[in-house]
């Protein structure tokens, strides 16, 4: 028996702790939170004071059992859940269901897993911080509240099974908002011009830094460059520096990894969960840019040694959040000198990312020299510009350079001149007006989203990925790669005096991994827009989140907060209850379809977004014709005749073995249908233009695919099937799938092996649950 008892959240990070503790110490997980607020609207008693009622959760009943079993056998217990809200939410929850004793119980922090890390905390307990509880409790209570009120007012008025969210709502108003800017803007062309001069063989790029509003303007201004000299007027050069980027907090860290890795926001909070839990970087949900005196002389000794005194530059970041806790660090490594850590690719990946950025925040600046080049026309009054940069000391460079979000590279590197002197003459190659186009606003990505979300002070590190996978998950948003599509430009070359104009060919408006809103989040979006300005404003979204700051502070009540933003909310519910359905505007009419005289109407339908021709009524006993929309249009820009254009669909593609193939669109997209079976079109074949033979390779190269899929099947027993996935070879028991042992051949499993490997198959773990 161990004197002392360690509960933390997780078994990796019991695992990793347990290794730095002696045999006094048992440290065990209690699989994340163990209780919550039950389903249902009993679980906060809004009459006396919005008291919660919480209980144990039923996958970790188990789990109370053997933690209270170990808690009566230790002399002390050890409350070690994470250094924040959360953390100190799951260690009174702890306390509360074990009914654990004030004079037994102790509660230690750290912001990272290492020994000399637990072992000060060990010698620093503390009791728990009622104030952080009841910060964690009021956003959990809130939002249940907001969930639970707005929910069935969105099934009764729009849709049944949509749901809204404090948070999310808000989230999904940025996306659709700015969809409908990209969608409301004008696209205006211009002409910007360039010239490439040659000296001695090297090239000498250079611009005129004004753009050209129209072809005529351009044409003119190359036409009067006929016969000119060309001579550099001005040679300016300029020391310049550039200073490293903070270390990583939360939502830099999350923004970074999408742009040089390609990760997504819960896919780098779960690799860097399991780098904190295994002890190789500090804690991941952070806003401060802060480090310790112990991390900035672990990362200075670790630059002097590897790239010399001159690279080292002590600096202390200070965070412009005003909500951040200084006394909290960045995201960086435990120890500095491991330049690699994690188990698998990507964690390796993420590691050496969080390594280089922290490591360039200590290393001094980068020196530049920017040499800009004017050059005199001899017929006009414009002026060419050249611009290069050359580095004179690396400095942070050496190891790091901050990425930016697409939109914000506006532009090109610069690299280095050719020797050049004021007076030189320069022999012009040729010079050229490209045709531009100005861009919309840029859709977001997940990162993007994160930050804007933190610019506008919406959401603390802990609710950044779990809110963008919740509009994900119900289908606000979808996370997708878009083809472009292509666009003329004009380009006029001026070479030996002549002036020749060509047209070219590009690709605009392809999109990768860009979030688009559906139409039901339009709908549901201008709803609470409408009738629930409170909850999806974005700066009382921001000044609730300075609420729970204030609570963590100790300097507000909690249950006084909430009921002041319950009032007037609950009466907003209430007074929902006088909207019709039908001024919800998820309907329009688009016009009249010429053939029938009908009106053709755009709705959200219970499968998804349609447009039908006619109208329900009981007097008529002809029924209206539905067509699904495409992705991508929507129901409040759709015209009348891209709406005409779906009800060519299903159309006849052509017939094969005697039957007829039909191309539709259904509600997991586009299809072909034959012989009562469905093959799925994807986005590289248009169901509108398909024709017949490509109908049949793609009929039969499904044919082929199923035929492969199964290996085995048992006449006595159709629900088990031996059958090939993604991964290989797998047992399926009704909706059980079954993973078949290395030493097993998958063609000779008889049905008594597969029920025998199905039954003794382990049960799934889902998240935080007992293993």
């Amino acid at each position: 028996m161990s004197k002392n008892l360690v509960i933390v959240e997780s078994p990796a990070k019991a695992k990793t702790i347990e290794g730095y503790l002696g045999k006094d110490f048992k440290v065990v997980s209690s699989y994340g939170h163990v209780r919550d607020l039950p389903k249902g609207d009993k679980a906060i008693d809004i009459e006396n004071g919005f008291k919660p009622t919480y209980e144990v959760t039923a996958d970790k009943k188990e789990v109370i059992k053997n933690l209270k079993k170990l808690a009566k056998e230790a002399e002390m217990i050890y409350l070690a859940s994470d250094d924040d809200r959360e953390g100190e939410a799951i260690s009174w929850h702890l306390k509360e269901a074990l009914k654990l004793k004030e004079d037994h119980t102790k509660r230690i922090v750290f912001r990272e897993i290492t020994k000399s890390a637990i072992q000060k905390a060990l010698e620093n307990p503390r009791t728990i911080d009622e104030d952080l509880v009841n910060a964690q409790q009021a956003r959990r209570i809130l939002d249940r509240l907001v969930g639970y009120e707005l929910s069935p007012v969105l099934w009764k008025k729009i849709k049944r099974g949509l749901s809204a969210g404090r948070v999310q709502s808000v989230a999904v108003r940025l996306v659709v908002e700015r969809e409908r800017e990209i969608d409301q803007f004008e696209v205006n062309s211009f002409f910007k011009v360039s010239a490439i001069f040659d000296i001695d063989g090297k090239e000498l790029k250079a611009e005129i830094p004004k753009r050209f509003d129209s072809e005529e303007e351009a044409r003119a201004f190359l036409e009067s460059c006929k016969g000119a000299s060309y001579t550099i007027e001005s040679l300016d050069k300029k020391p310049a520096k550039r200073s490293p980027a903070a270390p990583f907090t939360t939502s830099t860290l999350q923004q970074e990894a999408s742009r040089k890795l390609g990760f997504s926001v819960s896919q780098t909070m779960t690799l860097a969960q399991r780098l904190y839990e295994a002890g190789k970087i500090s804690y991941m949900r952070t806003d401060s840019v802060n480090l310790s005196e112990e991390a900035v002389s672990g990362a200075l000794s670790e630059i002097k040694s590897a790239f010399g005194e001159a690279y080292a530059k002590r600096r202390q970041f200070k965070t412009k959040s005003q909500s951040a806790q200084e006394a909290h660090e960045a995201i960086r490594p435990t120890d500095f000198s491991a330049h690699s850590a994690g188990k698998d690719y990507n964690e390796k990946r993420l590691y050496e990312l969080i390594w280089k950025r922290t490591i360039a925040s200590q290393m001094a600046e980068a020196q530049l020299e920017r040499t800009t080049v004017t050059i005199g026309i001899s017929t006009n009054s414009e002026k060419l510009v050249a611009q290069g940069e050359v580095v004179v000391f690396e400095g942070f460079l050496k190891v790091y350079i901050e990425s930016t979000d697409e939109d914000d590279q506006t532009e090109e590197a610069k690299g280095m001149l050719p020797p050049l002197t004021v007076g030189q003459s320069l022999q012009l190659e040729f010079m050229k007006a490209r045709q531009g186009f100005t861009r919309p606003p840029a859709r977001y990505t997940e990162a993007s989203l994160v930050k804007k979300l933190e610019e506008m002070g919406i959401g603390r590190p802990s609710t950044y990925a779990p809110t963008i996978s919740t509009i994900q998950k119900r289908e606000y948003v979808l996370k997708e790669n878009r083809d472009g599509v292509e666009r003329n430009y004009k380009e006029l070359v001026f070479k030996n005096d002549q002036l020749n104009t060509n047209t070219l060919t590009e690709i605009t408006g392809a999109e990768k991994a860009k979030l688009f809103p559906t139409n039901i989040a339009m709908v549901v979006n201008d709803f609470l827009v409408d009738h629930f300005p409170n909850v999806i404003d974005y700066s009382f979204t921001a000044n609730v989140e300075e609420e729970f700051d204030q609570i963590a502070s100790g300097s507000q009540n909690w249950d006084q907060m909430i009921k002041n933003f319950y009032g007037r909310f609950h009466q907003t519910v209430e007074q929902t209850e006088q909207i019709k359905r039908s001024d919800v505007g998820s309907s329009r009419e688009l016009g009249i379809d010429p053939e029938s005289g009908k009106p053709v109407i755009a709705r959200l339908g219970k499968f998804g977004p349609l447009v039908q021709i006619g109208e329900t009524s009981e007097d008529s006993e002809e029924k209206p014709k539905f067509a699904s929309l495409k992705k991508g249009q929507f129901i409040e820009s759709i015209t009348l005749e891209d709406a005409l254009e779906l009800f060519k669909l299903p159309r006849q593609v052509g017939e094969f073995e005697g039957k007829a193939i039909t191309a539709a669109i259904g509600r997991f997209g586009p299809y072909l249908r034959h012989d009562n079976k469905f093959v799925s079109l994807g986005k590289e074949h248009d169901p509108l233009s398909i024709d017949e033979t490509t109908a049949i390779e793609l009929i039969e190269a499904k044919r082929k695919a199923d035929a492969e899929k199964f290996i085995k099947t048992f006449d006595e027993n159709p629900d088990v099937q031996v059958l090939n996935g993604r991964w290989g070879p797998y047992i399926k028991v009704g909706k059980q799938n079954v993973k078949i042992p290395k030493d097993k051949v998958a063609e000779e499993l008889t049905l008594e092996e597969c029920l025998e490997l199905a039954a003794n198959a382990p049960a799934k773990k889902g998240r935080g649950r007992k293993k």
